[in-house]
């Protein structure tokens, strides 16, 4: 099994490159704490996708840490990287600077991933549990369009400093029917008829085959008929899984998780994930030091 990272975004409301920002007592950024317990749940290899741009600082300052216990390979999502689709790559991206969007960041991985695989965020925490459930499905013999989203509280997955943006899901006999995407979300919402706080949520947290690549690749081919000259348009993971789904082309079964989230959207978040390794550490969840 493999553990594919989204490591390329800009963190533009962060104000800096959160994915080798030092969360842990030892140095450790957020995803060494990913890396760490996907190897505990039985992962072998990770693959980080991130830009070219920054490819030096990430290999010295996380990936040559994180090659101590799993295999590492590198994707690069670039804005060159496209499908055929029937149209000139120059006549998109012309005044794009930001990436083509999480979904697209998958399928820049379709050259190094060729086993069952795990999809995280760089810069979120996840939590043990997560991974050995992922572990545990992606282990279990299926049908190569059977996939899995693990399914987070969305009172656990809030931010005290800003809005955040979820995709809701909606979930029939254990299998996900579709994400509904909400934004500007604040813990204020929570209980005042907005939001229960019980919904389950998408924290692009999922396990795919790799029949996902050629699927990706022709909703991605849509996406840039139909949006490719719009240079802030993103081709999101969540909504392409939807649309899979809506069209009877995926199963997705939604694996709930009491695991606690956090995350650093913004800068402001960080004191807080700070002091809650530090609770997980002195809980004993996880050693004074990773590696």
């Amino acid at each position: 099994m493999d553990l594919v990272i989204l490591a390329a975004g800009m963190g533009s409301r962060y104000g800096g490159l959160k994915q080798v920002d030092p969360m842990g007592p030892a140095g450790e950024t957020v995803l060494d704490y990913a890396v760490f317990d996907a190897r505990r749940a039985g992962f072998q290899r990770v693959v980080f996708v991130i830009r070219r741009d920054f490819e030096v600082i990430f290999r010295e300052q996380v990936g040559a840490r994180c090659a101590r216990i799993l295999d590492v390979d590198y994707a690069f999502q670039e804005l060159t990287d496209l499908p055929p689709w029937g149209a000139s790559p120059r006549s998109v991206g012309a005044e794009r600077q930001k990436p083509w969007g999480t979904g697209h960041a998958v399928w820049c991985a379709r050259r190094q991933v060729a086993d069952p695989f795990a999809v995280i965020n760089a810069d979120d925490f996840y939590g043990e549990d997560s991974f050995r459930q992922l572990a545990g499905f992606l282990r279990k013999a299926g049908p190569a369009h059977r996939y899995a989203m693990v399914g987070f509280r969305l009172d656990q997955t809030l931010s005290e400093h800003g809005a955040v943006s979820r995709g809701v899901a909606v979930v029939r006999g254990g299998k996900l029917a579709g994400l509904d995407e909400r934004t500007g979300i604040q813990p204020a919402d929570v209980g005042t008829g907005a939001y229960r706080g019980d919904e389950i949520v998408s924290m692009n947290c999922w396990g795919f085959t790799p029949a996902i690549f050629a699927q990706l690749e022709a909703k991605f081919a849509d996406f840039l008929r139909t949006r490719g000259t719009d240079p802030k348009a993103e081709f999101y993971l969540p909504a392409a899984i939807s649309a899979l789904v809506a069209g009877g082309e995926a199963e997705v079964e939604v694996l709930p998780t009491q695991a606690r989230w956090f995350g650093v959207t913004y800068r402001e978040d960080r004191p807080r994930v700070v002091a809650a390794i530090d609770g997980l550490i002195r809980s004993g969840a996880y050693p004074p030091a990773l590696h």
